[in-house]
């Protein structure tokens, strides 16, 4: 049985910064280093699925999201090739048949590719979207509350969903997937 932690950037492991394109202004969350070393050690293979719809909208280009992510692995400590695979949605909201989150595209190919289980799978977010993502998968979703504010609307859709919610990516390393020091 083949388990998952697929991970949303901004706001779950790194600080969320409006259309970051800027290496210098990466700010990991506390406890995002341990988490992912517990993880990592516990059997998990780890994706990162994030939205940059800056992208397409010429706010930035590639090559700053990319200097980003590998900014991120730097403090962290991570080599970099430290995920699985990473999935970067450049897409417009409104643009269909992406990989832009809330689709489930990416999860349900890299399901497929690692012949993994869906149900020990988590996508793991900070934003209702990425909960609705793991869902549409078949997949475990969680959401944490180091990004975008969880609003009660979101928090009562949550209970509803059986989508726990977490302070932080720690919390839910130790409370949901029971991984200790």
């Amino acid at each position: 049985m083949k388990k998952a932690v697929f991970l949303d950037r901004d706001g779950t492991l790194i600080k969320d910064a409006h259309y970051l394109k800027d290496p210098a202004k990466v700010e990991i969350i506390d406890g995002v280093g341990d988490a992912l070393s517990r993880m990592g050690a516990a059997g998990y293979l780890i994706f990162m699925h994030t939205n940059q719809s800056g992208i397409e909208r010429g706010y930035y280009d590639w090559g700053d999201v990319h200097a980003c992510n590998l900014r991120m692995l730097e403090l962290l400590g991570l080599p970099e090739d430290f995920f699985e695979d990473t999935c970067i949605a450049p897409e417009w909201p409104d643009k269909e048949n992406g990989y832009r989150k809330p689709s489930a595209r990416f999860e349900r190919e890299t399901i497929a590719k690692y012949e993994l289980t869906p149900m020990e799978c988590w996508m793991v977010g900070d934003k209702w979207i990425d909960a609705q993502t793991g869902l549409s998968a078949g997949m475990c979703a969680t959401l944490v509350q180091t990004g975008k504010p969880i609003e009660d609307e979101i928090a009562t859709k949550a209970m509803d969903a059986r989508v726990p919610v977490h302070l932080d990516l720690l919390e839910f390393v130790e409370q949901t997937l029971k991984l200790k020091k």
